[in-house]
């Protein structure tokens, strides 16, 4: 069995997992922000706050899978592997994205909303272009 192997596949199993409900999340926003029904609106802050919770695990498993593949294999890998040093640091920016997520689910769980659904488009995108350059980073090692 070859410990690496599983936990990177693992670690590709969460992280897929988890962007699934980083982009699917901010296109409920986009919904929500067009909304001027009350009945409607209630029902985006269910769905919001449940999805929030249901990929936030999936977070923490590629966090956790991820750690152990640097762990695995080791720390003289880690100080020589440029590439990923700015995958961690794209990486920080999802995490820093998540977390933003979650407080804009509580906006509009108080109806406090102040953003426009063009704004949530935009928002939508951003980590599309981010996950690319991680994929890219973690698959061809450019500044190996």
């Amino acid at each position: 069995m070859n410990t690496i192997l599983w936990l990177k596949a693992l670690h590709i199993f969460f992280m897929v997992a988890w962007f699934a409900g980083i982009f699917y999340l901010p296109r409920l926003f986009v919904y929500h922000a067009s909304t001027d029904n009350q009945e409607t609106s209630e029902t985006f802050k269910i769905m919001e706050r449940r999805l929030w919770f249901f990929v936030t695990p999936f977070a923490l498993l590629t966090l956790v899978f991820g750690v152990a593949l640097i762990y695995n294999y080791g720390l003289d890998w880690l100080r020589h592997s440029v590439w990923l040093h700015i995958k961690l640091t794209l990486v920080l920016g999802i995490y820093i994205y998540h977390f933003y997520l979650y407080k804009l689910v509580r906006d509009f769980a108080q109806d406090k909303n102040t953003h426009s659904s063009r704004f949530y488009r935009f928002l939508n995108e951003a980590p599309v272009l981010v996950l690319l350059a991680v994929i890219i980073l973690a698959v061809v090692k450019p500044f190996f």
